[in-house]
């Protein structure tokens, strides 16, 4: 009945909250213009090249088909369909938290991951809720034994935006290889059969598709600052991804270190983490998938504030709720800082303020969720 309840009032909050905005307000600091002329291009990975991996390169072009040339029709389709995705992960957030924390605790993290859910915008301005889904999906399924379809759901997230592979990691640790095997097959074989079937009828947009975002700088990172970027993680025109060749251009200064030298140390770290790390529980698990999170956030040149989405579920889901509730606010806060307050309006000084804050906030939840790892049994807290 909660599950209900709250999925009905997300539903009729976003329904009354997109219904009162003007058509021109519906992408908000989005990119919805930037994804509707893609939809408009042809046929992604065959035509031309694209950022964003085929699930939803090809949903683009649908929707764009389906809204004949009316781009307030491929707006409201795109927002509808971000919205149910994003009512999918909190449903799924509430079934996990109801696994792994007391009643007490369940209906503190159902309201707040609501209110987060509902208000912070980067739910439906980006893909990401799309892939946050099939992450919390895959998660929830292997939890329930479900394997087989646990490795479809995150290999159609990672179809999505490739960041679900790295929940990979975390079920290598938690379960038996046979388990772990079943799980990763059906992650990395559809999404090498996908990408294959594309590279065999388009070999050019594929390679140019696959290391588009490698080959265009550091932003909005220590490594960017360290290099002198100010600049977002975009592309250029959308003319330039007929040809392959654009894919390649650097947006920015050349790194001063070689994201494949910072690797390295990196590597290492998570490695450590990744031999000590004694899995006992859905809840050390998903403690360990967090560490793997900010060691990744901690290492890529490149960070989109929307990435956020990724680690708020994690936070609320293993944390006692005072930390968890003071990490998520920060870690909001300092995102929507620097993303659409600041850099919107062309004060790209900011990041000099909101990159070193939100390095800081990952660099402390590191020992934080170890300590899950450690000693996973959820402290009785009062909300």
């Amino acid at each position: 009945m909660r599950k209900i309840t709250v999925i009905g009032l997300f539903l009729l909050s976003r329904f009354l909250l997109l219904i009162s905005l003007p058509v021109e307000g519906l992408g908000g600091y989005g990119d919805y213009v930037h994804f509707y002329r893609l939809g408009g291009m042809g046929v992604p990975f065959l035509d031309y090249w694209t950022e964003y991996p085929p699930i939803y390169s090809f949903l683009l072009t649908l929707l764009y088909q389906l809204a004949g040339n009316r781009q307030h029709v491929f707006d409201l389709m795109l927002v509808s369909i971000l919205t149910v995705a994003q009512a999918g992960g909190l449903w799924l957030f509430i079934c996990i938290a109801e696994k792994i924390a007391t009643e007490k605790q369940v209906e503190y993290l159902t309201w707040f991951y609501f209110a987060v859910t509902l208000s912070l915008p980067y739910g439906w301005w980006y893909s990401d809720s799309l892939a946050v889904f099939g992450t919390l999906l895959g998660i929830f399924w292997v939890i329930q034994g479900k394997d087989k379809l646990g490795g479809v759901a995150l290999a159609m997230g990672t179809l999505t935006k490739l960041f679900p592979v790295l929940v990979l990691p975390t079920i290598w640790r938690w379960l038996n290889w046979r388990r772990a095997l079943k799980v990763s097959l059906g992650t990395v074989g559809l999404t090498l059969m996908v990408y294959g079937a594309l590279y065999i009828a388009s070999p050019e947009m594929t390679v140019a598709s696959v290391t588009s975002q490698g080959a265009k700088g550091t932003w909005e990172t220590v490594w960017a600052l360290i290099d002198g970027n100010y600049n977002t993680g975009n592309f250029g025109p959308e003319i330039e991804r007929y040809d392959p060749s654009t894919a390649q251009v650097r947006r920015g200064n050349p790194p001063t270190l070689s994201p494949w030298l910072t690797f390295i140390p990196f590597a290492v770290i998570g490695g450590w983490f990744f031999w000590k790390a004694k899995i006992q529980s859905t809840r050390a698990a998903i403690g360990f998938l967090g560490i793997t999170w900010c060691i990744f956030l901690l290492w890529t040149p490149g960070y989109s504030p929307q990435w956020v989405l990724y680690l708020l579920p994690i936070i609320l889901l293993v944390l006692p709720a005072r930390q968890a509730t003071l990490f998520a606010i920060l870690l909001t806060l300092v995102n929507l800082l620097e993303w659409p307050i600041l850099l919107s309006r062309g004060y790209n000084w900011g990041l000099w303020l909101t990159i070193p804050l939100r390095t800081l906030l990952l660099v402390m939840l590191v020992p934080v969720l170890w300590q899950v790892v450690e000693y996973p049994k959820q402290p009785e807290e009062a909300s």
